[in-house]
């Protein structure tokens, strides 16, 4: 008989300190009463059918879900429009002069849209797609920065009923071209280029060069915004393909009416890095979606009417299209759009944000921190920060000290912080605590969100206990979950539903503690098996950053001929520290002291920088292609090449 414990993964970092909802923020919270938590437990399909009943419907639906797992339907029979409830309902209400779009530009410009405003803006354009031939059920590409036409662009399109797909800006003429292709988009809209630290990316040059081989685009839409500052960077315009969108949207009506869509039709596609390395187009639907997007913008967020709103994520990716665009503006929030980097002109400048606008809730990413860690507290100290009062962290596990760092540094030990897990494929929110209700512990999620059935197993399924770690499962359906993936739902049931059969199966390794919160672990194939002992990248990643010296970490499992794989740590410090062979046996006894010698690293590298992705998150794969001395892997998705070369040379030279 096998070893349970070969079937689980260890969890062997510990973290006891409890944060309890501030009492005042407590009463006057938006969702206060834990008895949410059982309601949505005895009848969830309940629960998200209240949540559905506070957005404009033009048709009831029929049957709130159809479940032949792993196809879900959800309110079917209904019929809505996403833009119609972000935008048209708030238009024709008290609200038509807040504001509803706030936007910052990398140089310094700005502007303000309000709910009146942004509904003229998005008739507009919705008309400028239709005179082109646009309608429900086509395909749209977007590849532009972060300036308020790309908001617009996917509100305009789910008014008609297009489908839209938002390709990041920083993407490559290769990945924009393999995107549109796989879609088969008929429309790309971009623009002449994009600010990025003072400097101008050419996203017209890079989707001309892409556009040389996509056949189904008949049009493409630019948005001037780099030219009259940086003439040189001006890319042609082709005749007969290129507009202008200023000349496109001067003589559009600015009157649409919103196309009545299924509940089940196909709002968005957007992909995400797959094992094979070709993306998934992962397939959102119209009802669920804004449901789930909506409901946990409202409860998680603590929206109240006169909010300031600000996500820092890009839309690019799934964090904002659910919480920059359709779920703040389904709640009729004010949000904020931001076009450019934290640290230009300076390091100051998101808490400069802050202080401008007088944002009350801060949704950004560990990453940042653990970079806002590096450079300091005399940045953020130059700033009162006192609006905020709710802090969020999105986009992978967050270590304890970098919680404690933006708890005490930039939430002034006042601001409850909301841990959220989730996925592209989730749509929404899934694990994550309600601020007024549960109490937090730094680096947890805590607990599912109401409605949503999680459990952690090991290999063959079997539910864990506490303290052990293993396999995040979701055990039953939830509205904004992605229907398939397009063009490819063999891919669908293989990628999520085949190694547990009826659960989704998230890929992230996660361990449960006595009082039954959650700790993501980081992608299963971010384990490494070291001496028999399957222990997560990311434990060995907290127990480093948690010296006072490391800025951050990236921790790989490498060739070991006794232990099977041996544990490699690539580690940046503060600009305080100074690298020395003395510093790297402190950290090594520092990890055996947090989480046992087991999990002491064979080697650490001190770097600069760390390989990102152009949204921010580590690429690890790169580094244990270094470490093992083989080809290195696609690096197109890196935010600086130049940073992997270095690290490959590096660690050659050392090790």
């Amino acid at each position: 008989m096998s070893d349970p414990k070969e079937n689980r993964l260890d969890a062997l970092l510990q973290e006891n300190r409890l944060f309890p909802p501030p009492e005042e923020f407590r009463k006057h919270a938006v969702a206060n009463d834990p008895e949410i938590y059982e309601r949505a437990r005895k009848n969830s399909e309940a629960f998200w059918e209240e949540e559905a009943r506070k957005l404009d419907w033009f048709a009831t639906w029929q049957k709130t879900l159809e479940w032949n797992a792993p196809w879900a339907k959800w309110f079917v029979g209904g019929k809505i429009n996403i833009a119609y409830n972000c935008v048209d309902r708030h238009a024709a209400s008290p609200r038509r002069n807040k504001a509803a779009l706030v936007w910052e530009g990398e140089p310094g410009d700005s502007r303000i849209f309000t709910f009146g405003m942004l509904e003229r803006e998005v008739n507009k354009f919705a008309n400028v797609l239709k005179s082109l031939g646009i309608k429900k059920g086509d395909r749209v590409a977007i590849y532009m920065g972060m300036i308020p036409e790309l908001p617009i662009t996917m509100l305009a399109c789910a008014k008609i009923g297009a489908v839209h797909g938002v390709i990041f800006g920083g993407f490559s003429a290769e990945a924009l071209r393999e995107r549109i292709n796989d879609a088969q988009a008929k429309v790309l809209v971009t623009a002449d280029g994009a600010w990025r630290r003072g400097a101008v990316v050419p996203l017209k040059a890079s989707a001309d060069d892409a556009l040389a081989h996509t056949p189904t685009i008949q049009h493409v839409i630019v948005v001037e915004r780099v030219a009259k500052l940086a003439p040189a960077a001006a890319a042609p315009m082709k005749s007969g393909r290129d507009i202008w969108w200023h000349d496109a949207v001067a003589g559009a009506s600015d009157v649409c009416a919103a196309e009545p869509m299924d509940a089940e039709d196909m709002l968005f596609i957007l992909y995400t890095s797959g094992t094979t390395g070709k993306p998934k187009g992962v397939v959102h639907t119209t009802a669920g979606y804004l449901v789930g997007a909506s409901t946990t913008h409202r409860y998680i967020f603590d929206i109240k009417e006169n909010d300031f709103y600000w996500c820092t994520a890009d839309i690019g990716w799934i964090t904002g299209h659910s919480y920059i665009v359709y779920g703040p503006l389904a709640n009729g929030c004010t949000t904020l759009l931001y076009e450019g980097t934290p640290d230009f002109p300076d390091r100051g400048r998101f808490w400069s944000i802050v202080d401008k606008y007088g944002v009350n809730i801060l949704y950004t990413a560990p990453t940042a921190i653990r970079t806002f860690m590096r450079w300091g507290t005399e940045w953020p100290q130059k700033y009162s920060l006192k609006s905020l009062r709710l802090l969020g962290t999105v986009g992978e596990p967050i270590n304890p000290e970098a919680w404690m760092w933006y708890h005490v540094n930039i939430g002034k030990e006042r601001c409850p912080i909301v841990d959220t897990w989730w996925q592209t494929e989730n749509g929404m929110i899934l694990i994550t605590p309600l601020p007024g209700i549960v109490a937090t512990k730094p680096g947890s999620a805590t607990r599912p969100f109401p409605g949503i059935e999680a459990e952690v197993v090991d290999e063959k399924g079997n539910k864990v206990g506490p303290g052990a770690g293993g396999y995040l499962v979701i055990t039953k359906p939830w509205p904004s979950m992605l229907r398939t993936v397009y063009g490819d739902p063999e891919r669908y049931v293989q990628n999520y539903w085949s190694r547990y059969p009826g659960r989704y199966f998230t890929g992230d390794g996660c361990k449960i503690d006595e009082d039954g919160y959650f700790w993501l672990l980081g992608r299963v194939d971010d384990v490494m098996n070291v001496a028999g002992h399957r222990i997560s990248t990311f434990e060995v990643e907290s127990a480093l950053v948690d010296h006072p010296f490391v800025a951050e970490a990236a921790v790989i499992g490498r060739s070991h001929e006794v232990k099977g794989q041996g544990i490699s740590a690539f580690v940046t410090l503060k600009d305080t520290a100074q690298p020395s062979d003395k510093l790297k046996e402190e950290l090594r006894q520092h990890v055996a002291t947090k989480i046992g010698a087991i999990a002491k690293p064979d080697d650490i590298f001190f770097c600069g920088e760390l390989p990102k992705t152009r949204s921010a998150k580590i690429m690890r794969r790169l580094l244990r292609d270094i470490a093992e001395g083989r080809v290195l892997g696609d690096v197109t998705t890196l935010a600086d090449s130049g940073v992997i070369a270095k690290l490959k040379s590096q660690y050659q030279d050392e090790g």
